[in-house]
């Protein structure tokens, strides 16, 4: 008889590291975070963080690389159940955090890992790729919602990108002032865009 495997995955040590590392950048700050304590919150060795990745950097990257990802198919899943936009929204809203990856239960350090490689101009393309990524996402989300409304024509690319910033900057708000800053700011904005675009596009017809 085979023996049954006990050793983790690469998948699943890699997100042990992921986990980790959320949680000591938390506590200590990305600065501060060394790649021992990492290793050492997620119950391995330096081993086997170097076995995973080159560097903190590269740790961080890999950590927005699957976040993305993640959103990415989440969102992608909840607008083919949800065509119309306003379902699509509340759906978002109904989304559990508590379930996501790090970055998605807390997207204020999303943000902050963001900026923490932002600063660096050789990480700065793998972080733009990644926004284009996010673009490309928010494009085909309003095109399907055009087209449950009976909308058609181009989506320009910019209009996703003032989204984007939308949400990044509600993160920052949160930030500074969580207590006058919803949780959901962001999804009543995009709400309340769609009521607007709406109401402009009835007084057009």
């Amino acid at each position: 008889m085979s023996r049954a495997r006990t050793r983790p995955t690469r998948d699943q040590t890699r997100e042990r590291l992921f986990e980790a590392a959320a949680e000591v950048f938390e506590e200590r700050g990305i600065g501060a975070a060394t790649i021992e304590a990492i290793a050492e919150t997620a119950g391995l060795t330096r081993g086997a963080f170097y076995s995973n990745f080159a560097s903190k950097d590269e740790l961080i990257i890999a950590m927005i690389e699957d976040h993305v990802e993640q959103s990415s198919r989440r969102n992608l899943a909840l607008l083919a159940e949800h065509r119309d936009p306003v379902d699509f929204v509340t759906a978002l809203r109904a989304v559990d955090r508590s379930q996501q990856d790090p970055l998605g239960r807390s997207p204020l350090l999303h943000m902050e890992l963001i900026l923490y490689e932002a600063r660096s101009a050789e990480h700065r393309p793998e972080l733009a790729k990644r926004l284009r990524d996010r673009r490309h996402l928010i494009v085909e989300i309003i095109a399907t919602n055009n087209r449950a409304l009976g909308r058609s024509g181009y989506v320009d690319p910019a209009w996703a990108g003032m989204l984007l910033a939308l949400e990044d900057g509600f993160r920052l708000h949160a930030l500074i002032d969580p207590d006058d800053t919803p949780a959901d700011s962001f999804l009543r904005a995009v709400s309340e865009l769609q009521r607007a675009i709406g109401l402009v596009a009835s007084s057009d017809a």
